[in-house]
């Protein structure tokens, strides 16, 4: 449990929380471990079997502190708020910014930038710890050319250019992903994306764990009170969480491709975890699913500096930082969106 901005992140299962005078109480087993005064928070987010005192949920909503609760895997449940609440206020304003055309860019130009500043930093990271290995010409060239695009992408003020920059990045990066690739060669390989359905293992292992994301950022959204439907870089699509989508374009690269690589490439999972149906998709067998699952739940659990906040957290609150963060500046308390760069 920690407090990162101004809100209270309890993770600790079998937490309980409780009113002490004008303080929020965190209990484990009955022994005190935190203590935070009220008028210092905006929110409190409980994942998992977090318990709070009635008096302390009524404390919050009459000081206008909204209480979230979220499953221990980061899927949004519940929130209590008072009766004067301002996720009206700021969905109405996320709906403006997603119909103003230059709003809508500058926000897609600061996630595609971040995207492809974390694509290139996992290139570079790549070609440097397997130089020997054959390919690796190849990857840092792919490097140079996501530089250009980026510097490309800096100057671009146009919604779709900016789109189109996106696309551009992900095909240079994508081109050189099958080197990433260092062992089963026989059952993973990378010859592009295919998503719907999944064509191969490794494909069918990165849908996976980019829809674990897509979760944890659409429970991060909805507990900052944004709607994780209306998107700035993705256009409004019914079904399509688009803003979710937009959120975790920062997060692709270093989070889920890394995790991706490093279970293959550690024989985590092997080619015999995966099948193929009548029609040609590929699904992963229960064991590998849950191997997968445990790996994903540790990854968020890896502490960073988060270059913003400047103080170490896991991963996973990463995504929860990143949506206040976007919640600050569709309200107008930041000038711009700073999304997460990863060095």
């Amino acid at each position: 449990m920690k407090k990162y901005l101004n809100t209270l992140f309890v993770t600790t299962q079998g937490a309980y929380l409780n009113k002490e005078g004008e303080a929020v109480v965190v209990s484990v087993d009955r022994e005190v471990k935190l203590r935070v005064p009220v008028h210092t928070l905006g929110g409190i987010v409980c994942f998992g079997n977090v318990m709070c005192s009635p008096y302390l949920m009524h404390h919050c909503a009459e000081n206008n502190v909204a209480v979230s609760f979220l499953s221990e895997n980061g899927r949004f449940l519940a929130r209590v708020q008072g009766p004067v609440s301002g996720n009206v206020l700021l969905r109405r304003q996320q709906y403006r910014l997603a119909d103003d055309p230059s709003a809508s860019a500058g926000i897609a130009r600061a996630v595609v930038l971040a995207k492809a500043a974390n694509a290139r930093a996992v290139l570079q990271r790549a070609a440097r710890d397997h130089e020997s290995k054959d390919g690796m010409e190849g990857v840092e060239a792919a490097v140079a050319r996501i530089g250009v695009l980026i510097r490309a992408a800096q100057d671009e003020r146009a919604l779709d250019a900016i789109r189109g920059r996106e696309g551009d990045i992900s095909q240079t990066y994508f081109s050189v992903f099958d080197r990433l690739i260092t062992a089963q060669k026989d059952a993973f390989f990378f010859r592009g994306r295919s998503r719907r359905p999944p064509l191969d293992n490794m494909n069918a292992l990165l849908s996976f764990i980019y829809t674990l994301l897509a979760h944890d950022c659409v429970g991060a959204l909805e507990a900052v009170g944004l709607d994780p439907q209306v998107g700035f870089l993705h256009r409004d699509r019914p079904g399509r969480p688009s803003l979710a989508l937009d959120l975790m374009e920062e997060f692709r690269p270093f989070f889920a491709d890394r995790l991706t690589l490093s279970l293959v490439n550690l024989k985590q999972v092997q080619g015999d975890g995966f099948s193929k149906s009548e029609s040609g998709a590929v699904e992963m067998t229960d064991e590998t699913r849950k191997t997968v699952l445990v790996a994903y739940q540790r990854r968020k659990q890896e502490e960073m500096m988060h270059p913003f906040v400047q103080e170490s957290a896991p991963l996973g609150i990463f995504i929860h930082l990143q949506a206040q963060l976007l919640a600050r500046h569709v309200r107008g308390d930041l000038d711009g969106y700073p999304p997460v760069i990863w060095k």
